[in-house]
């Protein structure tokens, strides 16, 4: 018979918070294959209907544009001190995106771009989750949102989680790249701008706000899955595990993420409710070792929990989609794992892969 959920979040809470201290003051020290899925033409078909914005466009100029409404200062980090002088270019930088490496002023433009001519084309790019009385009770609370990167109507959904040492968000880096990929696989894809000081929070009224909200936005309440790098990862594991999404939800009509895809981060704990867990690291990053993330997944799988493993040879941390790197492609491998692992699929269950 199964422990009661609740009691055991609350004891893996209490041991996350001590087993994981060193990690994450750690990761917080360090402040200052190519096949493509069978179901990418799936996609939604969104060519990009006029290139608004080039490598010199400026953040001033994405920001005041009327298809980013109020919300556009959002796309960038508001927690970091980005002058709206600067250009895509040279915001495309580890200066700005600390801790991030391979950035490519290439795809903020097509990033920035495809929102656009999304808006443009009448379409809702993106939701507030909180309400207006929520938002003047907690004004933190409207630094906060969802960008909708939309995939074909009905398909099942991802919420994509960017790092940042829990300091600031990335996403233009670490999760709207990815959001952009997931969509035009045919899936839907949410990218979360979540506050650095209550992500866990954030995250759990995410997936709230999404499934009460299914029909309206055009996608499958259940089957979601869960993306996130470095602290975004660490954020992915946590609301995937069936204990801790009852807990800070504090619902049990929520169904369980069927995968979650994490990216370079220290997270330890491990328990049987935790989801089906695709991982990639690169073997030289110094702040999330890739034996550590390997060593917790040979602990799902002898629960009987599907993983699957991937080390990068010579990448360091926050390489992103990988694009023009050895990792390049395994967007598309990650999205393999959770198709396979959705509830709906027969052949859910993939044998885990290790590195030597």
């Amino acid at each position: 018979m199964r422990m009661n959920l609740f009691l055991l979040s609350a004891i893996l809470l209490f041991a996350a918070c001590s087993e994981d201290e060193d990690t994450v003051m750690k990761e917080i020290s360090m402040k200052p294959n190519s096949e493509k899925p069978a179901w990418e033409n799936a996609g939604t078909g969104n060519a990009q209907a006029e290139n608004a914005f080039t490598a010199s466009s400026t953040v001033g100029d994405v920001v005041s544009n009327p298809a980013f409404g109020d919300f556009g200062h959002l796309l960038f980090p508001v927690d970091r001190d980005v002058p709206r002088s600067m250009t895509l270019a040279a915001l495309s930088s580890s200066s700005v995106y600390v801790w991030y490496s391979h950035i490519r002023a290439e795809k903020t433009v097509e990033i920035v771009n495809r929102l656009y001519n999304d808006a443009k084309a009448g379409n809702q790019i993106f939701y507030r989750m909180y309400s207006d009385a929520e938002i003047a009770a907690d004004p933190s609370k409207a630094y906060t949102g969802l960008f909708l990167f939309r995939g074909a109507t009905g398909m099942p959904f991802a919420i994509t989680n960017a790092g940042g040492g829990f300091m600031y968000v990335g996403a233009m880096h670490d999760s709207f790249p990815h959001s952009l990929a997931i969509s035009n696989a045919g899936y839907n894809a949410f990218a979360l701008i979540y506050r650095p000081d209550d992500p866990y929070s954030d995250l759990a009224k995410a997936i709230e706000f999404i499934h009460d909200n299914a029909d309206e936005l055009g996608v499958k309440a259940d089957d979601y899955s869960l993306w996130g790098g470095s602290a975004g990862a660490r954020m992915s594991a946590v609301l995937g595990n069936e204990a801790y999404l009852r807990q800070l939800t504090g619902r049990t009509d929520i169904p369980q993420a069927s995968a979650v895809i994490m990216q370079y981060t220290g997270y330890t704990q491990a328990s049987q409710y935790d989801a089906p867990t695709y991982v990639c690291v690169g073997s030289n990053d110094g702040i999330a070792s890739w034996r550590t993330m390997r060593n917790r997944l040979q602990r799902l799988s002898s629960m009987g929990i599907p993983t699957e493993f991937h080390v990068y040879d010579g990448l360091g941390h926050g390489f992103g989609i990988g694009t023009g790197t050895v990792a390049d492609g395994w967007v598309n491998d990650a999205l393999k794992f959770w198709q396979k692992n959705m509830k709906t699929n027969e052949s859910a269950g993939i044998s885990p892969v290790y590195a030597d």
